[in-house]
């Protein structure tokens, strides 16, 4: 039985008889229960029409508990109640108020489409999220429908708020998402990493809303608003007229200018709505580790300078490529703490990176699964090494970049002097703790970085005497920090410098990155 109440039979009588179907009667009558919506539509049908025809009845009281007097006998009433609304299901089968929606994609044969149709795109879940798109004129259909019920409740000192209403979309899952998820063998739930997006389209809505009478609109930026002094009819296209743009200008618009221009209830539909699409999307998985990269020919990422390649590979496609084939992924994004340039080595322990993967069709992997991830990624190539490799959360991944000026990275250089030197000529470097350093953006970088003045420390150096033109300098420094300017000072950009503190003119020759001194993500033992 329906949980519908005495106060409710004449709003069910004047939606049947304006042609809404009766899901959208049970929405109008704010029945929440989803069990209802389930139901076949001819047993909805039969029993609103008996519910209906209670009031007939010579025992029918109304809501105050009442009995009710009528000049009609009672079973001519109950034919005229029959009667009209007969008519008004038979003059056009298409709700006026959700177009067809609720009636033609409700049935079990609309579920196996939807459910065939994921199919088809190969995922692996347990659990979705069923969204659904349906066109922006149903808002104004379902505001007309509304006012036209407000003033029956009104009329007998009852109050039915917009909100009170059932939403199309609920109610649409409520009888279809128990089906979809028995087809597809997994959960409907209210959050999941899987989602499937049903798109529902009216026919005369795709390119333009010829047919649709508000007041006139002015588009400002992104906005409706309204001129209450004419009624068109609406020509903007779709890409304008959106759900949202439309909610916002019916909450702008008067009641009783709405009613002036549009009819209510709406008018009856000669076209119903489409399904135009169905897609499947999961959300993000995130990969975390850490890579050492042993060639100084390869660059982090894809090195393109005027459109042209250079340099084959990279760090990051060669991590990414065999993830992208294992989650069968459509593509990714590749971040890390740092970069270090083409011809820089990263030793030590690594430096953590993360890879977003884009809509992947498998999502869960176990520890043994990823840890033989890792051993492809390193078979791949020995130009690189990955370690410590897991799924992360998205929240996790901003750990990579929390503090990113504070923590500190440790460098090996070769230095080359021009002036000849000695061991104890490199012995005052030592005793140099937290230098503050100014560095204008490196001419190398400036035209990827904005132009500005950068303070930075350098915590400690040490340092090893090679030959008299040679030395090996180990530095301490906070993130950021431009090495190879700090030694040779490019042209006075960055003060002081090596050269400076030296007194003879510096070059470096060959750079490593010995640690990145992030504790993320956590290490796996071997």
């Amino acid at each position: 039985m329906l949980s519908l109440k005495e106060k409710d039979r004449p709003i069910v009588r004047k939606l049947l008889c304006a042609g809404c179907c009766v899901r959208c009667v049970l929405r109008f009558c704010c029945v929440g229960t989803s069990s209802a919506y389930r139901r076949s539509y001819q047993d909805l049908h039969k029993e609103l029409l008996a519910f209906i025809s209670e009031e007939n009845s010579p025992q029918s009281h109304d809501a105050s508990g009442e009995e009710k007097s009528s000049d009609a006998p009672p079973n001519k009433r109950m034919r005229i109640d029959e009667d009209s609304v007969t008519a008004a299901q038979t003059d056009s089968d298409i709700c006026p108020v959700c177009l067809g929606v609720l009636q033609d994609f409700c049935d079990p044969s609309f579920a196996e489409q939807v459910s065939d149709a994921v199919k088809k795109q190969q995922y692996e879940f347990d659990s979705l999220v069923l969204t659904v798109s349906l066109p922006a004129q149903l808002s104004v259909r379902e505001h007309s429908c509304w006012l036209h019920v407000k003033k029956e409740v009104r009329e007998k000192s009852m109050c039915l708020g917009k909100d009170d209403v059932i939403q199309v979309k609920d109610a649409f899952k409520w009888a279809v998402q128990g089906k979809i998820g028995q087809e597809l063998g997994a959960a409907v739930v209210a959050n999941s990493t899987y989602l499937s997006r049903l798109f529902q389209t009216h026919q005369k809505q795709s390119g333009m809303f010829s047919h649709v009478v508000l007041p006139v609109f002015k588009i400002k930026s992104d906005r409706f608003e309204y001129e209450s002094s004419v009624a068109v009819f609406l020509s903007v296209s779709q890409s304008v007229f959106t759900r949202m743009a439309v909610v916002k200008a019916l909450e702008k618009i008067s009641e009783e200018k709405f009613s002036r221009h549009y009819p209510c209830p709406p008018k009856k539909a000669n076209t119903r709505c489409t399904a135009l699409d169905t897609t499947c999307l999961h959300t993000s998985v995130f990969i975390a580790g850490r890579y050492n990269k042993f060639s100084r020919e390869l660059p982090q990422t894809p090195w393109v300078i005027d459109g042209e390649r250079r340099m084959d590979g990279s760090v990051e496609e060669l991590i990414a490529a065999p993830l992208l084939s294992s989650f069968r992924a459509d593509g990714f994004n590749f971040s890390s703490s740092g970069r270090e340039d083409v011809d820089v080595r990263t030793l030590g322990n690594g430096r953590p990176f993360a890879v977003e993967l884009l809509n992947p069709h498998r999502a869960k992997f176990n520890r043994a699964e990823i840890k033989q991830l890792q051993e492809t990624i390193n078979q791949s190539s020995d130009k690189i090494r990955v370690r410590d490799l897991q799924i992360v959360t998205r929240d996790a991944t901003s750990r990579m970049k929390e503090g990113e000026e504070e923590k500190t990275k440790t460098y090996s250089a070769l230095i080359w002097t021009q002036k000849a030197i000695e061991s104890p000529d490199l012995e005052f470097l030592a005793n140099i703790k937290d230098l503050r350093i100014a560095q204008k953006t490196p001419l190398r970088v400036l035209h990827r970085r904005p132009l500005a003045v950068r303070q930075r420390l350098v915590h400690s150096m040490t340092t090893i005497y090679l030959d008299k033109h040679h030395f090996t300098l180990k530095l301490c420094t906070q993130a950021g920090t431009y090495i190879k300017e700090f030694v040779h000072g490019d042209f006075g950009r960055t003060k002081p410098n090596l050269c400076d503190l030296m007194k003879t003119d510096a070059d470096i020759l060959e750079l490593d990155v010995e640690s990145v001194d992030i504790d993320w993500p956590p290490a796996i033992p071997d």
